[in-house]
């Protein structure tokens, strides 16, 4: 029994070794089985098998761009510059003949536009083609036109023009009320006249006011690359439906840094509509001037509320004070909505129609009142007035 334990252990060694030598010299000589025979197994708990992007995940953003580009333009909004008397004189002309001949020159701004309706009505931003006297639009197919401006808010840096084309792509609105902090979106324009471009980014904030750049504040701010020529393009989500039209950046350097500015589809929709309707935006006005509630001016009024909006001034016998409101009043809510500083209390007051009565909520000291003012319509700004004889 112990000879044959013996010759046994002896032969098992054999094989190993030859087995070993076999797989280290010839290891093509031996019998190879599949990748499924072995089953997977991990080294350690930390390990995980690498993931594939969930179904559905966006890997590319082209189809987005390749729906929506079709409808995004190039404008060029050329002014002609004043003329002078003396650019008549042979004199002057003598003297400073090519520094006269560069000054008729008109100035041309490079901006971008959105086609939003198959009838060749455009939405663009205000200040692309202020004071302007001649207005192209050039299309990503090659086609040019003249546009024709159909209306201007200043307040909210929307305008309207109307080109005569046939076959024009249109974008479709997004829903602006399903937009989330974090949800990538795509930014098309003309930056710095080079042809249009493509950028993508995401929503960093929403609701951005009181930044000092139009009346009415209500921006999409978004990290996706806007540059100058931008403006007037438009920011959409993945499935190239417009969510806002890009109107400004911040900027130390001229150049995208990173913030960036958008009117949501929505503002712009029901502005354009008003304008193509009306010729303007009708917009309610109670003749009051606001200012935001401090802590500090809260606790100094002797103030139980900390949110609201103070009432420094109140025009003499306009809407608010017929109504019955007062300097050092502090409105809490209009028609139902809450305010809570300058900026909500005049998108809430823009909101209301004019010759209807509104119910606005006020604190006066230790007592809360409500108040009923006959809602006026809102004065057109000085700028509006200069731009009238343009909107034909």
């Amino acid at each position: 029994m112990r000879k044959t334990w013996l010759l046994f252990s002896q032969a098992v060694t054999v094989a190993v070794a030859v087995l070993f030598v076999v797989a280290t010299l010839k290891p093509d000589w031996l019998p190879r089985r599949s990748a499924a025979q072995f089953p997977i197994v991990a080294t350690a708990p930390d390990i995980q098998p690498a993931r594939l992007a969930p179904p559905g995940a966006a890997t590319s953003y082209a189809a987005a761009a390749r729906r929506a580009s079709p409808a995004v333009v190039s404008i060029a909004a050329s002014k002609a510059p004043p003329r002078s008397q003396q650019s008549d004189d042979p004199m002057f002309q003598f003297f400073f003949g090519d520094r006269s001949r560069q000054q008729q020159e008109p100035q041309v701004g490079l901006g971008s536009g959105v086609i939003v309706s198959s009838e060749g009505y455009l939405v663009t931003n205000n200040h692309v083609i202020d004071g302007a006297d001649d207005i192209e639009v050039l299309l990503l197919d090659g086609r040019r036109s003249r546009a024709k401006v159909v209306g201007a808010d200043p307040e909210s840096d929307v305008a309207v023009l109307k080109i005569e084309l046939d076959r024009l792509p249109v974008i479709a609105f997004g829903n602006v009320d399903r937009l989330q902090v974090g949800d990538i979106v795509l930014a098309i324009g003309n930056p710095f006249g080079v042809g249009q471009t493509v950028t993508s980014g995401i929503v960093s904030a929403l609701g951005r006011s009181q930044l000092g750049i139009n009346t009415f504040e209500n921006f999409i701010q978004t990290d996706a690359a806007i540059n100058p020529g931008n403006s007037g393009g438009a920011l959409v989500d993945l499935d190239g439906n417009l969510l806002g039209i890009n109107t400004a950046i911040f900027s130390r350097s001229g150049g995208s840094m990173g913030i960036g500015f958008a009117i949501p589809a929505s503002t712009a929709r029901q502005v354009m509509e008003s304008l193509i309707r009306d010729g303007q935006v009708v917009r309610g006005w109670i003749g009051v001037e606001p200012r935001d509630l401090t802590p500090e001016i809260a606790e100094s009024l002797h103030l139980p509320i900390r949110q609201g909006v103070l009432i420094t001034g109140v025009l003499q016998s306009g809407p608010a004070s017929r109504g019955g409101i007062a300097p050092g009043d502090v409105v809490v809510k209009i028609a139902g909505t809450p305010v809570t500083n300058t900026a909500q209390l005049l998108n809430a007051v823009a909101a209301l129609k004019p010759h209807d009565t509104a119910t606005i909520a006020v604190q006066r000291g230790d007592r809360a009142l409500d108040v009923q003012v006959q809602v006026a319509q809102r004065p057109k700004s000085q700028q509006q007035l200069l731009q009238q004889p343009r909107q034909r």
